[in-house]
């Protein structure tokens, strides 16, 4: 990691994904195969995975399970949220931090320069990351205590 944490250090470089004629079902089986609560769903053009979509599985369940809707005949377009905000590789973890509080998500699709979908980064990778470097500090200030105690018994 350089001086300037980016979000494509952090980010999950393999990301699941779903075109938006995807049935609902086999999202969902995708889903649960990756272990994941996202998919990002994308177009494919020239070759490059471009973001149209997210699907979640709460969208899953408040869309159509709670709705007593039969999901066997819906696709990810019908109920992936679009537009998507996306981040780009080269922001720093706090542009990150201040995208994900100004929208109020909790997931993040990362593209680069192109805008092809490059990873995908959650709330939870960067509580990660900064529990870490918290526990880092308490570390710094626990060695300081013990550096004092034997300069000055």
């Amino acid at each position: 990691m350089g001086e300037r944490l980016t979000v494509g250090e952090i980010c999950t470089r393999e990301v699941t994904f779903a075109d938006k004629d995807t049935n609902l079902v086999t999202a969902a089986q995708l889903m649960r195969r990756d272990h994941v609560g996202a998919l990002v769903v994308v177009d494919h053009l020239n070759g490059e995975r471009k973001v149209s979509g997210l699907l979640t599985d709460r969208d899953i369940v408040t869309c159509v399970i709670a709705q007593g809707i039969d999901p066997g005949p819906l696709f990810v377009e019908d109920i992936m949220s679009a537009p998507v905000i996306t981040v780009q590789e080269d922001d720093s973890l706090i542009d990150l931090m201040r995208t994900m509080r100004t929208n109020g998500i909790r997931r993040v699709p990362v593209v680069n320069e192109k805008q092809d979908l490059v990873g995908l980064v959650t709330l939870d990778d960067v509580l990660r990351l900064l529990a870490q470097e918290f526990g880092l500090l308490v570390a710094a200030i626990d060695k300081s205590t013990q550096r004092e105690v034997k300069r000055r018994p």
